[in-house]
C-alpha cells in the first residue's frame, strides 16, 4: 500500500489539532490552530499543507475561523474521526484498481481469484484504519488488532 504525501500530512495536521482540542478542553478554550502553525510544528510547507486543510474543510472534518483567533479545528471529538476518514477525503477509497472498486474487476484464468484478493486487502485496510481513530494515534492508546499486528514475525521489517 502507498501512503501519500497528502494523507501522511494530513494525518500530522489532524494529529497537531487533536492535541490542540484536548489541551483547550482542560483549559476551557477554543482549540483552533493556523496553517502555519501547524506546519511549523510538523514541518510541511504552509502552501502544500494549506490545500490539504481546505480539502479537510470540505469533507467536514475541520473547520476554519478567520481572524486573529482563527485557523482550523476538529469538528467533532478526535475519537470520532478514524484513520480511514482522513485516507478517504484526501485519496479516496482505501483500495481501487486501475481507478475501479475491486469487486468490480473480471479476470479470466488463471487470474479468476485475483478479484477476491483485491477484496480482502481492502477489508484488512478497513479493520487497521476504520478502527483506529486519532485520539487514540496521539495518545498512544492504539487498537489492540493494531498492536496484534505490531507484534507479528517481520511486522517491522521491510521486504
Amino acid at each position: 500500500m502507498h501512503i501519500s504525501a497528502r494523507v501522511d500530512y494530513g494525518v500530522q495536521a489532524l494529529l497537531h489539532l487533536t492535541r490542540a482540542q484536548h489541551e483547550a478542553g482542560s483549559l476551557g478554550t477554543d482549540a483552533y490552530l493556523s496553517t502555519h502553525e501547524i506546519a511549523e510544528h510538523a514541518g510541511i510547507s504552509v502552501k502544500f499543507l494549506e490545500g490539504i486543510m481546505a480539502d479537510l474543510r470540505r469533507s467536514g472534518l475541520v473547520q476554519s475561523r478567520r481572524g486573529a483567533v482563527g485557523g482550523f479545528s476538529l469538528t467533532r471529538s478526535a475519537d470520532e474521526i478514524s484513520l480511514a476518514d482522513v485516507v478517504r477525503c484526501l485519496d479516496g477509497p482505501l483500495a481501487a484498481v486501475r481507478g475501479s472498486a475491486p469487486e468490480n474487476q473480471k479476470y479470466s484464468e488463471p487470474a479468476s481469484r485475483l478479484t477476491d484478493v483485491w477484496v480482502a486487502l481492502r477489508s484488512a485496510m478497513r479493520n487497521v484504519l476504520e478502527d483506529c481513530t486519532l485520539a487514540q494515534v496521539e495518545s498512544g492508546a492504539l487498537p489492540e488488532p493494531l498492536n496484534e499486528l505490531l507484534r507479528q514475525d517481520g511486522a517491522w521489517q521491510r521486504r
